[in-house]
């Protein structure tokens, strides 16, 4: 697959990516996680001459190898790319930038973010020489990797947040069009938009929403007196279920392949969960997200070792709707490692 002439589109207009300039120069990854992985892959394989950013003798330099790629220091690979990619975890940003990239960056040079949470929370402070933009395809790192190799894409967003060059928009573009963001649509947007809605998303309805609601679900009924793997069933593993209805073709496909018993149901009891109080917490959500509350707190909670977040996610993981999954998932096979569930 390659992109040397992608089309894409976003919600206003359709966008003609020439890829030849951008392709000229050597590209950096920095880290080689779910995300630095799927990219680097993706621009190899789109005929980008790419260089993953990673510790000498580390797990990431081995995979990396492994994958047939090009290595080097964090260091190394900034100076060689006019393009660098910085894909290491949120917390870890400030330090990376300011450590390895910015001292071995040229005039006119891209670093580019898969998510905006550092820039837009002013962790990371550019050089005003540097464009500084932002791609982010929606979904993880091995769909992105997977949608690619059968030619399809993973859409993405993409932001600019500072153009010195005046190449930055083509450049976040090409980038885009290289992972095979293009192939499934494009949308423009902001880093504010990106950063903000992406962490509401998780806190309130993808993540944090959705895992509440399984659990006070679950305690319900077990409360009430029915057995936790009818319980959990009814209030996990079905969930997969009506996600993936949701997904291929919204709230009409869910209501075309459930029962009429079911529809009234959600009519009438899913706005006596989700009400109007619920909203109201949610706008409290938001608001910790757009006043910067929530990243004071979580770059506090990272520089203190993060005793809470463990002791909040160990919480969860002793919840006795673990207990009763991994009992019930060890009988479901297409469900063990190894096992094709695509």
């Amino acid at each position: 697959m390659t992109a040397s002439a992608s089309k894409s589109t976003s919600r206003r207009a359709a966008f003609e990516v020439d890829t030849t300039e951008f392709k000229s120069r050597p590209i950096a990854v920095i880290g080689y996680g779910s995300q630095g992985r799927a990219h680097a892959m993706n621009l190899k394989d789109s005929g980008c001459d790419v260089i993953v950013g990673v510790r000498p003798g580390g797990a990431g330099e081995k995979k990396a190898k492994a994958d047939g790629l090009k290595t080097a220091t964090p260091e190394e690979a900034t100076k060689a790319a006019h393009v660098i990619a910085i894909l290491t975890p949120d917390m870890t940003h400030e330090a990376v930038y300011r450590e390895m990239v910015a001292p071995n960056l040229d005039k006119g040079d891209a670093v580019l973010f898969a998510h905006g949470f550092s820039v837009h929370f002013g962790r990371v402070h550019p050089d005003p020489a540097t464009d500084i933009i932002l791609v982010a395809p929606k979904g993880p790192g091995d769909l992105v990797r997977r949608e690619y190799e059968i030619g399809r894409g993973v859409p993405c967003l993409f932001a600019i947040n500072q153009d010195a060059t005046g190449k930055a928009r083509n450049r976040a573009l090409s980038y885009t069009a290289c992972i095979g963001g293009a192939t499934a649509g494009v949308i423009e947007t902001t880093f504010a938009e990106e950063t903000e809605t992406d962490l509401f998303g998780e806190q309130a309805v993808l993540c944090g929403g959705t895992t509440e609601l399984v659990m006070a679900g679950y305690e319900t009924l077990v409360e009430a007196g029915y057995q936790p793997e009818v319980a959990y069933f009814e209030c996990l593993h079905e969930l997969k279920l009506i996600v993936d209805l949701l997904y291929e073709g919204g709230m009409a496909k869910m209501h075309e392949f459930i029962s009429e018993t079911a529809i009234y149901g959600d009519l009438r009891s899913g706005p006596r969960v989700i009400n109007d109080e619920t909203r109201a917490r949610m706008r409290e959500v938001l608001k910790d997200i757009q006043d910067g509350t929530f990243a004071r707190d979580w770059i506090t909670e990272n520089q203190a070792g993060k005793p809470q977040y463990q002791a909040l996610l160990r919480k969860d993981l002793e919840h006795p709707i673990e207990k009763t999954g991994a009992e019930l998932r060890a009988d479901m096979p297409w469900l063990q490692p190894g096992a094709n569930t695509h």
